[in-house]
């Protein structure tokens, strides 16, 4: 259910040259060999989750209500899918978990405790490029990393392994605008997850790709949040994305959360025609008046 794992290792190597790649430290079990390196390593706790909640919260601009009432929690390293019609305050409940809108009233927490602002372990990603185009995909990729205080050789190895992880070896010194949206994406991934932050919040990050493209990046996705034991909030308006990659799905409509429903067997293909996951897509686009 969750995005954590006991069973997997892995570990990193390198030199810190352009050329390096190895497997994503700290992905799969929190293991890390120290940059520049061929054999000594450090283990590193391996991360964990973080619980988001709102509590009776309200939600918007002032002026401007979004949604009312809402309460859910998000246990450390679930994936809560989020759906509901274009304008529903999809997009308000996931900033407000970042802490990019304040709740008009009620409460926002992380671990209990009141979200105030912007944090570097709850990591974002939009459907919109959000790549720094003077910047190369590896650039974009150690940023966080930078922003952390991360030695440049170990920043490098680092954003090199999440690149190669996300099948971008050979785009690692492309500008943005050079590479391919679906690339780009990749990209944005690598850069949310290189930093190991303890929650990912999505704000419907495929949403502009085209079909084949859009269920390469699910499977992808789910590929590298393995091990990582990240906490998920991921907002779309696809029904069948949401019970693919969500432990549980919250619908969204008329100005309220209308329900919290548990997925059967997600993140699992074969499912699509499942009996129990084809009742709750029915009763999902019933919901939601589709």
């Amino acid at each position: 259910m969750s995005t954590s794992s006991e069973t997997e290792t892995g570990a990193g190597t390198g030199t810190g040259t352009d050329t390096e790649a190895g497997t994503p430290t700290g992905a799969e079990t929190g293991a890390e060999t120290a940059p520049g390196t061929k054999s000594a390593s450090r283990t590193l706790t391996p991360p964990r989750g973080t619980r988001l909640a709102l509590r009776d919260a309200t939600l918007g601009r002032p002026g401007a209500i979004a949604l009312t009432g809402v309460d859910v929690d998000v246990s450390p390293g679930e994936i809560l899918a989020v759906v509901g019609p274009s304008g529903c305050g999809k997009s308000t409940l996931l900033r407000t978990l970042a802490g990019l809108l304040a709740p008009l009233s009620g409460a926002a927490e992380q671990d209990g405790h009141p979200i105030t602002g912007p944090g570097a372990d709850r990591a974002l990603v939009f459907q919109e490029d959000a790549l720094l185009p003077w910047r190369t995909l590896r650039a974009n990729v150690e940023l966080p990393l930078a922003i952390q205080g991360r030695p440049r050789a170990e920043r490098r190895e680092r954003a090199t392994a999440w690149l190669d992880r996300v099948g971008l070896t050979a785009q690692v010194r492309q500008l943005p605008h050079r590479v391919s949206g679906g690339q780009r994406q990749r990209a944005q991934l690598a850069r949310a997850l290189a930093g190991r932050p303890r929650a990912v919040l999505m704000d419907e990050p495929f949403g502009a790709l085209d079909a084949q493209t859009r269920a390469g990046m699910q499977d992808l996705l789910v590929e590298a949040l393995h091990g990582t034991g990240a906490t998920v909030v991921f907002v779309t308006h696809d029904v069948d994305e949401a019970l693919f990659l969500g432990d549980r799905v919250a619908l969204l409509g008329a100005g309220r959360l209308t329900a919290v429903r548990e997925v059967p067997r997600p993140r699992e293909r074969a499912a699509h025609d499942d009996p129990a996951r084809t009742a709750l897509r029915h009763d999902v686009l019933t919901s939601l008046g589709t």
